[in-house]
C-alpha cells in the first residue's frame, strides 16, 4: 500500500504564510504526480494544486498567484506554499497521489489520500 504523510497545518491571520508538505512512502512503481486538495465545511472538496510528473502544473483560479506547489528532489515529497492567506482559504487540505503499485504493459494508476491538516485563517 501507498501512505502518505502530510504536515504543516496550522492557524494563521490573513495575509500571512503556511508551508504544507507530503511525502508519499509504500509500494510505488510509479508516480503520476500529486496534489493539494481542499475540504472546507459544508463544500465539496475542491482541487487546490496539482504537480504532473511531466512536468506540468494546476491551480485553482482562487490561488492562483497566492499558491506554489512545488516537489523534493526525490520526486515523492511535495509542497505547498501559501502566501496572502485569506479567511475563505481556511479548510482542511488533504494530499493527493495518483500511483500504480506494479508494473504492467498498461499501469493501473489509483488515488491515495492523506490524512488531512487543518488550515485556519482568521481575520
Amino acid at each position: 500500500q501507498v501512505q502518505l504523510v502530510e504536515s504543516g497545518g496550522g492557524l494563521v491571520q490573513a495575509g500571512g504564510s503556511l508551508r504544507l508538505s507530503c511525502t508519499a512512502s509504500g509500494s510505488i512503481y510509479r508516480l503520476n504526480g500529486m496534489g493539494w486538495f481542499r475540504q472546507a465545511p459544508g463544500k465539496q472538496r475542491e482541487s487546490v494544486a496539482r504537480i504532473f510528473y511531466n512536468g506540468n502544473i494546476n491551480y485553482v483560479d482562487s490561488v492562483k498567484g497566492r499558491f506554489t506547489i512545488s516537489r523534493g528532489a526525490a520526486n515523492n515529497t511535495i509542497y505547498l506554499q501559501m502566501d496572502s492567506l485569506k479567511r475563505e482559504d481556511t479548510a482542511v487540505y488533504y494530499c493527493n497521489a495518483r500511483v500504480a503499485t506494479v508494473p504492467a504493459t498498461v499501469l493501473r494508476y489509483d488515488d491515495y489520500w492523506g490524512q488531512g491538516t487543518q488550515v485556519t485563517v482568521s481575520s
